[in-house]
């Protein structure tokens, strides 16, 4: 049976409304959304099946507003929209509170469920290999600048380095001078140790075509270096003019490289990283070696790949599983 007759809540709502269009000079555009809004807070405090019914409004509580944010919440609003909704709910108590004798503001402390964090683009495995191994088609495959980008490339993959961590490694282990090194590669260890956030070294294994890489680049590299010995003398990776390379060159050669190879994503050396901890933890399944050798001071920054990793499966499971098609295996 359908409620045609106002109740007071309605009544309620209404008035505010008019408060709004009227002493705020919103336009209806605006108020017409806060009726909504409104509305749908009446639907949600109200018992199951009685979504007209008239609602004390004196007594709703922080723990109703709460709940009402959770619901939505859980139907997939979004947290954007959710806090929009808070605030017109928010705005309307205060009002009441102007015409009616309230305790407190029940939205008053309530907060939006935090926006979900995009998820890290890690390369599938096989187009990670693609992307480190193959040479670009453009340029000369035995260049100077060609063994220097597969060195930096396969580097990068292999150890799941920051681009910041991988331009400040020195061929040794430098102290001289005042100058000390801030990584270095240990190609008989097969490890390279880097200084990471907030100052921290670690060491990280270097895999056989990291190191094959880096052994091809070695020899030109002492064509370019400088015979000052500057500091710019120790660094691995150096550029046409013999100065250590930045940060910003080494992203952009790795874009470049990725469009000559005509790859669909957009790479940059952060996703060599995710794709090095997801591939990794793909294979071992141990977050915390993962952890270890990505340097993060906490297991919840490492623990997002276990998130990718599931991704890759539900998307494996989706292709693969004849009842999970949604044609039902038809």
């Amino acid at each position: 049976m359908e409620h045609n007759v106002e109740n007071a809540t309605t009544g309620l709502i209404g008035q505010y409304l008019s408060f709004l269009r009227t002493q705020r000079k919103l336009s209806d555009h605006t108020v017409e959304h806060y009726g909504r809004d409104l509305q749908e807070l009446r639907s949600l405090l109200a018992p199951a099946g009685e979504e007209h019914a008239d609602i004390d409004l004196r007594k709703t509580t922080q723990v109703q507003i709460r709940k009402c944010a959770a619901r939505l919440h859980a139907r997939g609003l979004n947290a954007r929209s959710i806090a929009r909704k808070l605030s017109a709910w928010r705005g309307f108590f205060g009002w009441l509170s102007m015409q009616m004798d309230l305790a407190a503001n029940p939205v008053d402390g309530v907060k939006a469920p935090k926006k979900s964090k995009p998820l890290p683009k890690a390369l599938a495995a096989d187009d990670a290999i693609r992307l480190v191994s193959q040479p670009d088609p453009v340029r000369d495959p035995d260049s100077t600048l060609a063994a220097c980008n597969r060195a930096m490339f396969e580097l990068l993959y292999s150890s799941g380095l920051r681009v910041s961590e991988l331009v400040g490694i020195d061929v040794a282990d430098v102290r001289e001078g005042g100058y000390e090194s801030a990584g270095w590669v240990d190609l008989e260890e097969a490890e390279v140790t880097v200084t990471g956030k907030g100052g921290k070294k670690r060491k990280v294994p270097v895999g056989q075509a990291a190191r094959a890489a880096l052994a091809d680049w070695l020899p030109l590299r002492a064509r370019l270096r400088k015979a000052d010995g500057g500091p710019d003398s120790h660094a691995l990776f150096l550029n046409e003019r013999g100065a250590r390379i930045s940060p910003r060159v080494a992203q952009l050669r790795l874009k470049a490289h990725g469009r000559a190879l005509e790859m669909a994503s957009d790479v940059h050396p952060h996703m060599l990283r995710h794709s090095f901890a997801s591939h990794v933890l793909q294979s071992s399944g141990d977050l915390r070696a993962v952890q270890e050798m990505l340097g993060h001071a906490s297991i919840t920054a490492t623990q997002v790949y276990t998130a990718l990793d599931f991704q890759r499966l539900a998307q494996v499971y989706d292709q693969a599983h004849p009842r999970a098609r949604k044609n039902g295996g038809k």
